[in-house]
């Protein structure tokens, strides 16, 4: 079975198309000589005639014409599919799926899915809030955001927040009953109001640290919830304390409505961090890390 090579099909469906040797070579960016020698070399692998030639013109012949219909559309194929990738790196598009908490969520992944949005309209962003440790290529996450410490030493990490403080925190009324601590052990004696995790169906241990020294306390108390909002929202009744980042309450304690306790033994936490598998990134992923890198403004 004689085979042409695909050079030599393009080399002949650019003259059959040109019908012109000169303009011909020029497109594909070779002489007219060697070109006219390919065309030779291919007709005579095939036995046949594919062009008919004169002083002034060129024409495929039947055979040619044949292949130009049977072949040329293949080559068109793979050309639109070519563009068509072309296309979505100039205009990323595509579904990116992102497992996070909810404070990393509402502070750092939605304003800058909303600013990538904006400029690509395209990208279509998926954000599931979970305080567990989720296994992201198990459950098929493009990728996952957790504090630093969190991350396992396998993946790609990305810094995308700054590290942060947590805040002990109650209402003025909740004060008016009960005593401040003055130690994280004191905080057995008072009503929490704790973060339920998910996936282990446990309460989040409260993290303290202080000259060195760290400690975690599982905090009692009658509330407790999945979600930052209620936390919150209790603890303005003045229902419990709250252990909550420090930039979700600071509008509340300049206003006065929420007084901070134990801000000498508040942690500082490792900072957020997109992580993600080893693997070619998509254009619109690699968009997304660049929107979300973290630059310190310092």
């Amino acid at each position: 079975m004689v085979r042409a090579t695909v050079t030599d099909l393009i080399a002949f469906l650019a003259v059959a198309r040109e019908r012109n040797f000169t303009r011909a070579a020029a497109q594909l960016g070779v002489s007219q000589p060697a070109l006219s020698r390919t065309i030779r070399a291919l007709e005579a692998r095939l036995g046949m005639r594919l062009l008919t030639r004169s002083t002034r013109s060129v024409a495929p012949t039947e055979a040619g014409e044949r292949l130009v219909q049977t072949v040329g559309q293949h080559f068109d194929g793979i050309d639109a599919g070519l563009a068509a990738l072309t296309a979505m790196r100039e205009k990323p598009a595509g579904s990116l799926r992102i497992t996070s908490v909810e404070h990393a969520s509402d502070t750092i992944l939605a304003p800058a899915v909303a600013r990538l949005l904006t400029d690509y309209p395209d990208i279509r962003v998926e954000i599931i809030n979970d305080y567990g440790l989720t296994d992201i290529v198990a459950e098929r996450y493009d990728a996952g955001v957790r504090l630093g410490e969190q991350v396992a030493k396998d993946m790609i990490a990305l810094r995308i927040g700054p590290d942060f403080h947590q805040a002990l925190v109650g209402a003025p009324s909740y004060f008016a009953r009960r005593p401040r601590p003055d130690t994280p052990h004191d905080l057995t004696a008072h009503a929490c109001i704790n973060l339920r995790l998910p996936t282990s169906g446990g309460l989040w241990s409260w993290p303290f640290s202080k000259n060195g020294r760290e400690l975690k306390v599982r905090a009692e108390g009658p509330l407790a919830f999945n979600a930052i909002p209620l936390i919150l929202k209790t603890a303005l009744a003045g229902l419990g304390l709250a252990y909550l980042p420090e930039d979700v309450v600071r509008g509340h304690l300049a206003a006065g409505d929420l007084v901070r306790v134990l801000a000498d033994w508040s942690p500082l936490m490792t900072g957020y961090h997109l992580y993600y598998p080893n693997r070619q990134p998509s254009p619109a992923f690699a968009l997304l890390v660049e929107a979300l890198r973290y630059r310190d403004r310092k």
